[in-house]
């Protein structure tokens, strides 16, 4: 019996996420509903759901069904319906999680051209089409018009405060090519193509706004200068944190550190399991050359798990543990005694798997009893 007792615990970052990506390959219900039960057994409460890419297009939407009948690998099958996504979301609810949608755009948007002619921007060879299309056409009213709508479409399903709209690897080369867009440019007074990109972006923000919701974006809509209302989330994943972390809170906006939680990249585990967590773990948010006000806009951080050569076979166990390091890191740093936090990571392999989550083996030989 215990007479009296006092527990102290609270959170370090009060955003403390995973990304999924649901286009590369089509994670089924039942795998990210797992997937959530894994994350409030680790104290994660954002799942960012990167639902649709270049390669497929498997959200279903009322309004514009095409774009999953045409763009998703097999429309009978492999999307995620109006109710799919209400207990989806549910499902996280009521485990303490936020879903934050991710709609990439302007770029990483090929699935979405079979959908909506005239979506995407014809690339030309010369004066002369060349069958191929790129990023969406940012010179084009109808597609505002459009993206209003489909967004419109999307907050309702999802009620969080936030959207992520991506903003990252925008490919110029189609755009320059197009000699609409040129005549467009030289109409607008357009110097450079990246003012393209400002355009489109600055659109998208003021359709948010309007829906009276917030943005985020990867961290190139930052570093390339596009127009970003203050109230911008900016996720930093490319290059040395330290220094995007430190341009970024400078200029005053709040920043998510993802550069050193990608799980889809493996590191000093020649047997491709679990045992890369010690670089997870040693990565931190606040690892930075910054103000207490600079360091004060850091929320958080996210690992990313990519789907190119993951699907519902493997991911949950290429997740866990890894991301337990992020986790821990983003709820409380306890410090880096590694050998105390491999055997406390050993430990909760073994209570996630009595929880049905198919973490792998963290640190070599082992057993759950």
């Amino acid at each position: 019996m215990i007479n009296d007792s006092q527990v102290s615990d609270g959170p370090r970052f009060p955003h403390r996420g995973l990304l999924i990506d649901t286009s590369r390959h089509y994670l089924p219900k039942p795998i990210i509903q797992k997937m959530l039960t894994a994350m409030e057994s680790n104290k994660m409460n954002v799942l960012h759901w990167h639902i649709v890419d270049d390669e497929s297009f498997p959200y279903s939407s009322k309004l514009y069904p095409s774009l999953s009948a045409q763009g998703a690998y097999n429309s009978g099958g492999f999307v995620y319906t109006d109710n799919d996504i209400k207990e989806i979301v549910e499902f996280a609810r009521l485990r303490g999680i936020r879903v934050v949608p991710e709609f990439d755009t302007p770029g990483h948007t090929r699935s979405w051209g079979e959908g909506i002619p005239n979506l995407l921007t014809r690339c030309y060879t010369g004066s002369a089409p060349n069958g191929q299309l790129g990023p969406i056409n940012p010179t084009d009213e109808n597609n505002y018009i459009i993206l209003k709508r489909l967004f419109g479409e999307i907050i309702q399903l999802f009620p969080d405060s936030y959207l992520h709209l991506g903003g990252d690897e925008v490919e110029h080369t189609c755009w320059s090519s197009n000699p609409n867009i040129r005549d467009f440019m030289k109409t607008h007074n357009m110097t450079q193509i990246s003012d393209l990109e400002d355009l489109h972006m600055r659109r998208m923000f003021d359709i948010v706004n309007e829906l009276n919701t917030s943005s985020v974006v990867w961290q190139e809509a930052f570093t390339r200068g596009v127009k970003l209302p203050k109230s911008t989330l900016v996720q930093v994943w490319l290059g040395k944190a330290s220094n995007l972390l430190k341009m970024v809170t400078s200029a005053g906006y709040r920043a998510l550190l993802s550069s050193c939680w990608y799980l889809d990249h493996f590191g000093n585990d020649l047997y491709g399991g679990g045992g890369d967590w010690k670089k997870f773990y040693r990565c931190d948010p606040l690892d930075f050359p910054g103000t207490e006000d600079q360091k004060r806009l850091v929320l958080g951080g996210e690992a990313c798990m990519w789907g190119e050569y993951v699907d519902e076979t493997n991911v949950l166990q290429r997740v866990w543990p890894r991301a337990s390091a992020a986790a821990e890191k983003l709820w409380s740093d306890p410090g880096q005694d590694m050998d105390h936090v491999a055997s406390r990571l050993e430990e909760h392999v073994c209570r996630m798997r009595r929880r049905g989550i198919p973490a792998q083996p963290p640190n070599g030989p082992s057993f759950c009893a």
